[in-house]
């Protein structure tokens, strides 16, 4: 088996390379193609426009579209993806400081969603062919209906201001500091040193913008599972365990549940580019300060490094995540694992 997910993790990991370079490619020039002036952002009010073209030659911005590629290319290789025209710090070092916190909302926000989907997957299946799977596959459709920043309102105003539950706004509250040379996973670094208090500050914080994921990527999960287990309720085996005594239950859980987690893991890893891309509007809602916020700052600013290097960020997360859900589905189907 083990060789079986090597062969998986390195076909995704050679297929992976031309579709970042074609990505880089596609963002790289689009965003050159803009009408917005990178240097307006550097140039204090005075500037002349001997001081715009000496900022112009020392960013590069002079050459022809294909060279300034080909050097931001070649520094993207180093691990140098530029530095940022509107907050003055390497890009990596921007990016390197967000991302954890993205990656620690992305990973409660599905944690939660299976939490509420697979339950809701089982409890529709179960309901199958009564009025109360009416009510429930209504439930589940306005719940589809409603986008991930939407719920993120919703339960601001909700759970955030009229009722004062949960914090709102950033990760922690304020006063409260971050542990310096740590994972940036506050979670894992406010456990491992012991200051229960902080984390569940943190988790506190987390809750609510996790929750908002969780709610708009949940619905296809149940729906999905539903019919997996729908189909799954016709097979042969089935029959068998029914004849051999078992009870409903047990067919479901011990047999039924595994086969349909395959489509349902598929769709997960379909799905989650989806919801790490949804963090944007999510963390901006919640002043949640991941990557998603730090490219809307990059957007209003009109960064390109940034942009550029935020853009292959995502692409990157995205194929890690896909290539983790086809060794998930190496190690669930036998049949993989012997072709």
């Amino acid at each position: 088996m083990f060789k079986a997910l090597i062969n998986v993790a390195a076909r995704r990991f050679v297929g992976a390379i031309p579709t970042i370079l074609l990505l880089s490619i596609v963002v790289f020039f689009v965003l050159r193609a803009l009408p917005a002036d990178p240097l307006a952002m550097m140039l204090p009010p005075n500037a002349t426009q001997a001081d715009a073209e000496a900022v112009r030659h020392a960013l590069g911005l002079d050459r022809s579209i294909v060279i300034q590629y080909l050097i931001w290319l070649g520094d993207a290789l180093r691990g140098d993806l530029g530095t940022s025209i509107s907050f003055r710090e390497p890009v990596t070092r921007l990016i390197a400081n967000s991302l954890p916190a993205t990656l620690e909302l992305s990973a409660a926000g599905l944690l939660l969603a299976l939490v509420i989907s697979i339950p809701g997957g089982l409890l529709l299946y179960g309901a199958r062919g009564t009025l109360f799977e009416n009510i429930l596959d209504v439930l589940v459709v306005c719940m589809v209906s409603i986008p991930a920043f939407l719920w993120a309102i919703f339960l601001m105003l909700g759970f955030g201001v009229t009722l004062g539950w949960l914090p709102f706004s950033g990760r922690v509250d304020p006063g409260i500091a971050i542990p310096a040379g740590g994972t940036g996973f506050l979670l894992i670094d406010y456990f491992f040193t012991f200051q229960f208090g902080y984390w569940q500050n943190a988790l506190s914080h987390l809750v609510l913008p996790a929750l908002a994921l969780a709610l708009g990527f949940s619905p296809l999960v149940i729906r999905v599972l539903r019919s997996s287990l729908l189909e799954a309720s016709d097979d042969h085996y089935v029959e068998v365990a029914r004849q051999r005594g078992l009870s409903e239950r047990q067919i479901i859980l011990k047999h039924m549940l595994r086969n349909s987690a395959l489509p349902t893991i598929t769709l997960i890893g379909a799905q989650f580019g989806f919801l790490f891309g949804g963090t944007l509007l999510v963390e901006t809602i919640f002043s949640y300060p991941g990557i998603g916020n730090l490219m809307v700052q990059a957007v209003r600013n009109h960064d390109l490094p940034l942009i550029q290097g935020i853009a292959l960020v995502f692409c990157v997360t995205t194929l890690l995540i896909n290539t983790v859900v086809d060794v998930l589905y190496v190690v669930l189907n036998p049949k993989l694992r012997r072709a």
